[in-house]
C-alpha cells in the first residue's frame, strides 16, 4: 500500500544519501507507484514528481507530488516491471550527468 511504501522511502532517506527510490505494487488490477529522492539528489535539479511521470504513463496512469516525494496510480498491472525498469534506467542516466 502507498503508506507503507512512503514509510519505507522515508526510512531509506534517513539512513543513506544520495537516495533515489521508486517502489511499485499491483493489487486487484490497481498499480501504485511511490518515488522518493534525498535532498542531495534533489539539489541536482531532479524532482520525484517529474521522475514518476513516465513510469506512471507506462502503467496507464498519472502521477505527481512534491520535489522529494511523489505518488502515481494506474491500471495496467502487467506493465509494472517495465515501468520500474524504465525508472531505474532513467535515474541512472540522470545521475551520471
Amino acid at each position: 500500500d502507498a503508506a507503507a511504501m512512503r514509510h519505507c522511502i522515508d526510512q531509506l532517506r534517513r539512513k543513506a544519501s544520495p537516495v533515489a527510490v521508486l517502489l511499485g505494487s499491483a493489487e486487484a488490477g490497481k498499480v501504485t507507484l511511490v518515488a522518493g529522492i534525498s535532498r542531495e539528489v534533489e539539489s541536482r535539479g531532479i524532482s520525484a514528481g517529474t521522475w514518476i511521470r513516465e513510469p506512471a504513463s507506462l502503467v496507464g496512469g498519472r502521477g505527481g507530488g512534491r520535489p522529494d516525494l511523489a505518488q502515481a496510480g494506474g491500471k495496467l498491472s502487467a506493465k509494472l516491471p517495465e515501468a520500474l525498469a524504465h525508472a531505474k534506467q532513467d535515474m541512472r542516466g540522470i545521475l551520471k550527468n
